[in-house]
């Protein structure tokens, strides 16, 4: 049973990800787009032959699960519209621009009792997952992640709101929910650093260990550098992530997507996981610039 989802945005990652993605997998079926740019919309339809939307109310109608791929102070307020149309989410990360936002998406999505997943495209991968899952029973006395890359230099990733916000919201959530995943809840951030340049991060797990996280995306490294390694008595439990997200982790994105939609259970990387990472990276932020 395949899924209808529909598709806001149309920059490059939805022409990269998003749209190719939901059209080429067994799961879904892509039923339209729409943008704040009407012939960007149009360009990226007529590539998957669906219609392109002039109205996102019209694309809700026609669709079973919204999938946002638009900076994300324009995908709060329409995901909340679209929660409250009845329909389920495919959200980016982070889930808003800041936590009121985040919270408040969060709050119509639990009263329209629809279905959400967040694109944290890492936990999607085969590769990933064998990773966490040997984490469980690594006994870690700590752990590190680095994202370092020059992103935020030139290319499709230097938008205003990342040049703005800085590598703590953008790369902020793929770090710190691995180590999250890998080590414990977080229930604690010490930050440093400079908010647009390098950021390190402390984060104090539940289980009572601590990791460190560092990130930049102003550096002209080339090839990036993303890591994560947990460190214990019997030596290190490390992963290399510069590969391990391709078209496999995201076949594996829609065909979940489609489970959660026609199941109606809950997926663990839901817009309460968005929450939860987005109230850690809002506290480091605050004290960044409290510095």
């Amino acid at each position: 049973m395949t899924v209808k989802v529909g598709v806001v945005g149309a920059g490059p990652w939805a022409s990269l990800v998003h749209a190719p993605v939901l059209a080429a997998s067994p799961h879904t079926e892509l039923v339209g787009v729409w943008a704040r740019r009407p012939e960007a919309a149009a360009e990226l339809a007529t590539r998957h032959g669906v219609p392109a939307f002039d109205d996102v109310d019209a694309l809700f109608d026609e669709c079973e699960v919204v999938a946002f791929a638009v900076p994300p102070d324009v995908q709060a307020t329409l995901a909340t519209r679209a929660a409250a149309a009845g329909k389920h989410l495919l959200l980016e990360k982070p889930i808003a621009l800041g936590l009121p936002e985040a919270e408040s998406l969060v709050d119509a999505i639990d009263a329209a009792g629809v279905r959400s997943m967040v694109v944290l495209s890492n936990r999607y991968s085969a590769t990933v997952r064998s990773f966490l899952e040997q984490a469980q029973s690594f006994d870690a006395l700590g752990g590190r992640g680095v994202f370092v890359s020059g992103a935020f230099l030139g290319g499709m990733f230097a938008t205003p709101w990342r040049l703005e916000r800085g590598p703590l919201l953008d790369l902020g959530p793929h770090v710190i929910d691995l180590l999250d995943a890998a080590l414990g809840p977080v229930v604690g951030v010490h930050a440093t650093g400079h908010l647009l340049g390098w950021v390190g991060l402390q984060l104090l797990h539940e289980s009572g260990v601590t990791s460190q996280v560092g990130l930049c995306a102003s550096s002209a490294v080339e090839p990036s550098r993303a890591s994560l390694e947990l460190y214990g008595r019997a030596g290190v439990h490390e992963l290399d992530l510069t590969g391990a997200t391709g078209a496999a982790a995201f076949a594996t994105l829609a065909e979940e997507l489609a489970h959660t939609v026609t199941s109606g259970e809950a997926h663990p990387l839901d817009a309460r996981r968005g929450l939860h990472l987005q109230r850690i990276i809002c506290d480091a932020e605050a004290q960044l610039r409290r510095t």
